[in-house]
């Protein structure tokens, strides 16, 4: 079963790679065709995975809730070491393991971590990871909490300096999202008006198997673009904390300014 949605494309790449009729965002001229997402619902488990999360904060708690009540095998990491994390395996049967362990064969790793901290984040992080493992980027970059980054400040997109720093691809996914909606918000698939979540990354495998993975959880996905597109889905953005459908967010994308507002920078 498949559930129709709408991708989103930057201005370099304008054609219909789906072959489908394409949608113009008119206070951008941006060129959006539809896109098809793929197979998984809130209640249908499309394959255990091995999956590490790094930060058991809400995003990390709140998914390693709902993965490994999906059935997959999680392993989690926070940076005060895996004793303090007993409360969250009791819940959930995931395996605590320190940060260096947690991509360990995984085959999707999330890095759920205040920006500012990633630096810190034991080098040759995603070496063990599983081959052609997709690294999920669920931060955002709040001067006054992280300091101030310069690149960042400069334009380079805050998932591609995350990038930079751990020395592999990324997907952004879930920087916007509430973290108890993860637990509260999932629909089966097809279900009208089911929230849709913004999507970017380079890689299209590792892309897709996060846009499946988002979709078991019981959510759509929208196709942000590349990676260098994900200022669309940063802080500050129409997108970010958007609960809309994959309509709703195609317009939020499509309606997005890179110019930081006021309020952000608060």
């Amino acid at each position: 079963m498949r559930a129709r949605v709408y991708g989103f494309h930057p201005p370099a790449c304008p054609q219909n790679r789906f072959g489908a009729v394409g949608i113009v965002a008119a206070r951008t001229g941006l060129v959006v065709p539809r896109d098809v997402l793929t197979q998984g619902s809130r209640h249908r488990k499309v394959g255990s995975m091995k999956i590490g999360i790094i930060g058991a904060g809400n995003i990390g708690g709140n998914l390693t809730r709902r993965l490994t009540e999906l059935g997959h095998d999680v392993s989690v990491a926070n940076s005060r070491g895996p004793h303090t994390l007993q409360a969250l395996v009791d819940e959930t049967g995931a395996t605590a393991v320190a940060a260096a362990q947690a991509a360990h064969d995984a085959q999707i790793v999330v890095v759920t971590v205040p920006l500012g901290k990633v630096p810190d984040l034991p080098a040759g992080l995603i070496d063990g990871a599983a081959p052609g493992a997709a690294v999920i980027d669920t931060g955002n970059y709040y001067p006054q909490r992280d300091g101030r980054i310069a690149a960042i400040e400069d334009g380079l997109t805050e998932s591609r300096w995350t990038e930079q720093q751990i020395g592999h691809p990324v997907i952004k996914a879930f920087n916007g999202t509430y973290a108890q909606d993860i637990l509260d918000r999932g629909l089966p698939l097809g279900t009208p008006g089911r929230q849709a979540l913004p999507v970017s990354g380079d890689d299209p495998s590792a892309k897709q198997a996060v846009r499946e993975l988002i979709s078991e959880l019981g959510f759509d996905t929208v196709d942000t673009g590349d990676l260098d597109e994900s200022w669309r889905q940063q802080p500050g953005t129409p997108v970010y904390g958007n609960r809309g459908d994959a309509d709703a967010i195609l317009k939020a994308l499509a309606d997005a300014s890179p110019e930081r507002t006021a309020e952000w920078r608060a």
